[in-house]
C-alpha cells in the first residue's frame, strides 16, 4: 500500500476494518442501498468485484453518494483497469495476482492496493519492490492460516488480507494471526438477500463480521 486513505484514521485497508465485504452485482442500482447497510453494520470498506458489467458504474454510485464508504476495486487484472477504476472513484485496488506491468500501474494509480500472492516467492518478489500489504488468495485452497502461520516467522514485515474461501466461522482463526490485518469474504452479502434487497439482513450480518475485530487481528500500522 503506497498512500494513506483520506478522511480515516487507518492508513491501511487493512486496518479500518476486520472483514472488508467481497461484492459482486448484478445491478448497479443496488450499489448505494448495500453500501449503506455496510457501512451501518461497521464495515467501511467495501470490495466491489469486477466480474460483472455492472461494478463500473456500481464503484461510481458508491463513491459519489455513500461518502463514508471507502469503495475500492477487486479482481483488477490489467493496468487499463486500474486506470478505468480510480477514474470512477475507487479508493483502493485489490487484483488475485500481480505482473511487473500491473504493480506498476497499481504503484502509479495513487490509492492504495493488495496484490494477490499465493506463495513465498511472491511474497519475497513482492518485499523487493518495497510492497509490504498483500492479498493472499485463493486464501484456503492456498494453504488457509496454517500456511500464513508458517510465512509469519522467516517474513514478518509481510501483512496479508487473506480472501477465498473464508466465512464467518473460519475468519476469527485468520484474525488471530500476527500477520493478518483483515480478512475478505462476502458471507455477509449473501446473494438471495441481495437479489430480495434484504438491506436490513445484510446490516445485521455486517455487524457481525465487524464484531469480530474484537476477538482477533493484529492491528499495527500500515506500509
Amino acid at each position: 500500500m503506497t498512500s494513506p486513505l483520506p478522511s480515516f484514521p487507518a492508513a491501511s485497508v487493512l486496518d479500518l476494518a476486520p472483514v472488508v465485504p467481497v461484492v459482486v452485482l448484478a445491478d448497479a442500482a443496488d450499489a448505494v442501498p448495500l453500501a449503506r447497510a455496510l457501512v451501518a453494520g461497521g464495515l467501511p470498506a467495501i470490495e466491489v468485484t469486477l466480474r460483472t458489467p455492472a461494478a463500473p458504474a456500481a464503484i461510481r454510485a458508491i463513491a459519489a453518494e455513500v461518502p463514508e464508504a471507502v469503495v475500492g476495486a477487486g479482481t483488477v487484472i490489467t493496468p487499463e483497469q486500474v486506470s478505468a477504476c480510480t477514474a470512477d472513484g475507487a479508493r483502493f485496488l485489490v487484483s488475485p495476482g500481480w505482473t511487473e506491468a500491473l504493480l506498476e500501474a497499481m504503484r502509479g494509480s495513487g490509492v492504495p492496493f493488495l496484490p494477490g500472492v499465493s506463495t513465498a516467492s511472491e511474497v519475497v518478489a513482492l518485499l523487493e519492490r518495497g510492497v509490504r500489504e498483500m492479498k493472499f488468495f485463493p486464501a484456503q485452497a492456498a494453504g488457509g492460516t496454517a500456511y500464513l502461520r508458517s510465512l509469519a516467522g522467516p517474513l514478518p514485515q509481510a501483512r496479508f488480507c487473506p480472501t477465498g474461501g473464508i466465512g464467518l466461522e473460519t475468519a476469527p482463526e485468520y484474525l488471530a494471526l500476527p500477520n493478518v490485518g483483515c480478512v475478505g469474504g462476502s458471507w455477509m452479502v449473501p446473494a438471495d438477500a441481495v437479489v430480495a434487497r434484504d438491506w436490513g439482513r445484510i446490516e445485521e450480518l455486517a455487524r457481525g463480521a465487524a464484531g469480530l475485530g474484537s476477538s482477533g487481528g493484529s492491528g499495527g500500522s500500515g506500509a
